[in-house]
């Protein structure tokens, strides 16, 4: 894979890279189970926010509610306490057969776009899960990192205004993860440094796919509001930050 040439777009759509204390944190190897396990909660808020989009905005009934069969078992796991379940055979039951449709257009690309994005990043949860597994690390539930809720509290609160910003929202949380897993890689173990490089062509295309929809549903070019969201996202990466998370900042 040319990691070069996936990664110049990424670079030049985000305001800035991650600081070099960040990584000195992450590269830590007594910060590896909390990173792994903000990391697997963060493939299920992924999935979460398209699904959301998907039921909000487009979803029939019955489509919706077969997507929500599709997460409930991951977020009973990771956030109610629930069983462990077999997320190898979970995984092979996700089928593009429950794809709610609609007539509309734009609504049928966000459909295609999230249902697509829904069933890899459940695939990266299990894999991360195998990941956590294979180093004897157990799950624990950790607070949430301060960095989704400083971008969604910039968000307009009238339609489709609160429709655009959330997409140029979730496009800077894609190209911010794929830039991590890029700057992360060459301090992690071989197994992890190849599982993170991998996702990186994934997350490059997700956080394009979220761009384009809110261009396309926006009748205005919308290059200053994406400009004013990488703004506070920089903010966020470069601020002083007390809590260490996969999105967080500059550690305090």
């Amino acid at each position: 894979m040319d990691y070069p040439q996936l990664l110049s777009p990424v670079l030049n759509f985000l305001h800035c890279t991650t600081p070099q204390a960040w990584l000195d944190k992450a590269r830590d190897p007594a910060n590896l189970p909390l990173l792994l396990t903000d990391h697997l909660v963060c493939e299920l808020k992924a999935a979460q926010t398209a699904l959301l989009l998907v039921r909000k905005y487009v979803a029939d009934k019955q489509g919706a509610d077969a997507l929500l069969a599709w997460l409930q078992p991951y977020e009973d796991f990771a956030f109610r306490d629930g069983p462990e379940p077999d997320f190898a055979a979970l995984n092979r039951q996700i089928s593009k057969s429950v794809m709610p449709v609609t007539d509309d257009p734009w609504g049928q690309a966000l459909i295609s776009s999230m249902v697509l994005l829904i069933k890899e990043e459940l695939h990266h949860f299990w894999q991360v899960r195998e990941a956590m597994e294979a180093r004897a690390i157990p799950y624990v539930k950790i607070t949430a990192s301060r960095y989704g809720k400083g971008m969604l509290k910039e968000v307009r609160t009238h339609e489709p205004l609160t429709l655009i910003d959330k997409l140029i929202c979730s496009a800077y949380i894609e190209a911010r993860s794929c830039e991590r897993f890029a700057a992360l890689a060459p301090y992690l173990d071989a197994d992890l440094q190849k599982f993170y490089l991998s996702l990186l062509r994934s997350e490059a295309r997700h956080y394009q796919d979220y761009l384009a929809l809110a261009q396309q549903v926006s009748s205005e070019d919308i290059s200053d509001r994406v400009r004013y969201f990488g703004e506070v996202e920089a903010g966020l990466i470069l601020a002083p930050d007390a809590e260490f998370r996969f999105h967080s900042g500059v550690p305090a």
